[in-house]
């Protein structure tokens, strides 16, 4: 239907996962797509591939989300193939250490949180920035986790990091929103993603998750794009400072039983 004709997204950790799949679903609405990765270039030389099929423009570039420099150095590359970036998808984000907090070493602890949260808020305002220059209205979509609200043990460095997203993206929303500039929020469940490669490799693991899911399945990347175009479409023009949980109903089970 092509309800991104015509404009630009930048999409952080597009090579793999949601980050791929929103890049793909963006392209079959006529969005062309700044990929960015990491460390993973195949992978998002992939991501690439599959976009130049669905005949839309695609540019790939390296950045680590969690250094300033690097940040604004993509925003300036990306600028100067494109002449402007409509949309914003903050996806990139490690995983939770799986460490208590006693024994949590101060540099786990920050490699989360700033490329999580510092990732998030580094290409905020660059895109803040720009959009405004341009004379404002823009999206921008974090994804953040389920996990902004349900917690467990030994992802404290995780579960912070999400839950400070989703409080930025709602601040945002209150700042930016005379500049006809949208900030919401994708919460996702149990994806299958390389975050979740047990349960992808091993449909007994799979099986075991999914049983606290009130879906009994876990979801797929494909799901998060397509909720992604909602947001990143003038479908979305009057939603801002939102948190989508996508995850099965597992946020509405947690505690029954009790």
């Amino acid at each position: 239907m092509e309800k991104l004709n015509g404009k630009v997204a930048l999409i952080t950790g597009s090579d793999s996962g949601i980050g791929q799949a929103t890049a793909i679903e963006f392209a079959k609405e006529g969005a062309d797509v700044v990929i960015c990765y990491h460390s993973d270039k195949e992978g998002a030389e992939q991501t690439l591939a599959e976009v130049t099929k669905l005949h839309r423009k695609g540019l790939v570039l390296q950045v680590d989300v969690s250094d300033e420099q690097s940040v604004e150095q993509l925003f300036a590359d990306a600028l100067k193939e494109f002449s402007t970036l409509d949309i914003l998808v903050n996806n990139a984000a490690v995983n939770g250490s799986g460490v208590k907090v006693a024994d949590m070493p101060t540099d786990v602890f920050d490699r989360t949180i700033r490329t999580n949260l510092y990732g998030t808020f580094f290409c905020s305002r660059t895109f803040i920035r720009h959009r405004q220059k341009q004379g404002g209205k823009g999206k921008i979509i974090n994804v953040s986790s389920v996990h902004e609200e349900i917690v467990s043990a030994g992802t404290a460095d995780y579960c912070a990091s999400k839950a400070a997203v989703r409080n930025l993206t709602r601040t945002l929303a209150l700042e930016l929103a005379e500049d006809g500039i949208n900030v919401n929020n994708i919460a996702p469940g149990m994806i299958l993603t390389p975050m979740n490669q047990e349960a992808m490799d091993d449909k007994k693991v799979r099986e075991e998750k999914s049983q606290h899911i009130p879906m009994k399945r876990p979801g797929n990347p494909e799901e998060i794009g397509r909720l992604a175009v909602f947001l990143a479409s003038s479908d979305s023009d009057y939603v801002t400072g939102s948190s989508y949980f996508m995850d099965g109903g597992l946020s509405q089970f947690m505690g029954q039983g009790a």
